[in-house]
């Protein structure tokens, strides 16, 4: 069998590798070609061309690219159809990935999935029809994604979220790491302001505010920041204007980022999917976020859903509380976090839950992704 595999960023890369480690379990002769990065490499993938041409964001990044872009999708495109592959699995990175589907699909019957399904329960539910016209499979992340696509005819399996597989750390492991910073038994409270510019430049100054109530109210208690590849600069600098000297976790050390979220007792939190992964930490949370005006306005009048924390999505409660655009005020925040240091137990249900439908306990979504495309080809 072969597969031709696109996938155009590190998470992307990540869900790849662990497809094609399935694949090759369940069909060992299976052959691989495409594009991808490091991760699908060590699974015997030689890419095209280097995954990173296409890990560009924003329309700034985009425009001065485009005609580059715009030809890669053709090149691409054009070795899909040349290769002639069982299916083409495209992951994520729709913007790229899609306009190569369209290619494909307008001159060869070749089988196309896409691997991680938009968010259309959240807005324009309309890319699900239109994606009903490029590819014949999706394969999702979240449990209740597969009824928005199967409505439109489209075949969707739940294939489970790979948070469920990342290692995560154990008491033994927090404990040393509150022994090696000389935190002992206090509070520790987990700072995760982003990991974009933008989104670190617009939540440092009310996160910093809200981080000053809570040591204000509880001087024992430490900041610890894990900074995020891209940023760290920034975020290290926007810190030095925090309250109680915060800790910071360079980039790069995921067995202390691991050991940091184990040992919180609490964590402020962008909004994003580190709330799944401060769920598998079993770290209760408070999740901020802002937005500049005009996107707020375009995302109040787009939105469909009153929530957007995954983990209150998944578990289907409103568990974790949530001050989103013009409710991300420090006093709030400070509130809501004293609340959870006072009472940490409250969320935990949610997150046990959260984890339990996103697959954590069966195989690991990479296996399942593989007997998912499978067993549609039959």
């Amino acid at each position: 069998m072969k597969v031709f595999l696109i996938a155009g960023e590190p998470s992307g890369d990540a869900l790849g590798a662990a497809l094609m480690a399935g694949l090759v379990r369940l069909s060992p002769a299976v052959s691989f070609e495409g594009i991808g990065g490091e991760a699908m490499a060590g699974e015997g993938l030689v890419s095209r061309f280097p995954m990173s041409e296409l890990t560009v964001m924003g329309i700034a990044e985009v425009l001065p690219r485009y005609a580059h872009l715009k030809r890669r999708i053709r090149e691409t495109a054009e070795a899909v159809i040349a290769a002639r592959p069982d299916v083409l699995i495209t992951i994520d990175s729709p913007d790229f990935c899609l306009r190569v589907a369209r290619r494909v699909r307008a001159v060869s019957d070749v089988r196309i999935v896409h691997y991680v399904a938009p968010s259309v329960w959240a807005w324009r539910p309309g890319r699900a029809r239109k994606m009903a016209d490029l590819v014949d499979q999706v394969l999702a992340l979240l449990p209740f994604e597969p009824p928005y696509f199967e409505a439109e005819g489209l075949r969707c399996d739940f294939v489970g979220h790979p948070v469920t597989a990342a290692p995560v750390a154990s008491p033994a492991e927090a404990q040393a790491f509150r022994a090696a910073r000389g935190l002992g038994r206090r509070p520790v409270i987990l700072a995760l302001p982003g990991s974009r510019r933008s989104e670190v430049s617009r939540l440092a100054a009310p996160f910093g505010a809200a981080l000053a109530r809570v040591i204000a109210a509880r001087p024992e208690a430490r900041v610890v920041l894990p900074v995020a590849p891209g940023v760290a600069e920034l975020a290290a600098e926007a810190a030095k204007g925090w309250p109680g000297e915060p800790l910071l976790i360079p980039p790069g050390d995921a067995a202390q980022k691991r050991a940091a979220f184990r040992a919180a007792d609490v964590a402020l939190a962008a909004s994003g999917t580190v709330s799944l992964e401060l769920a598998a930490a079993e770290t209760p949370m408070v999740i901020a976020y802002d937005q500049p005006w005009l996107t707020r306005i375009i995302v109040k009048r787009m939105l469909r859903i009153d929530t957007v924390t995954l983990v209150n999505l998944v578990s289907g409660t409103r568990a974790v509380p949530e001050f989103l655009n013009e409710a991300c005020r420090p006093g709030p925040i400070s509130d809501a976090l004293l609340t959870l240091l006072d009472a940490p137990g409250g969320q935990r249900a949610a997150m046990a839950e959260t984890m339990r439908r996103l697959g954590r306990g069966g195989d690991p979504p990479g296996l399942r992704a593989a007997r998912a495309v499978l067993d549609a080809l039959g």
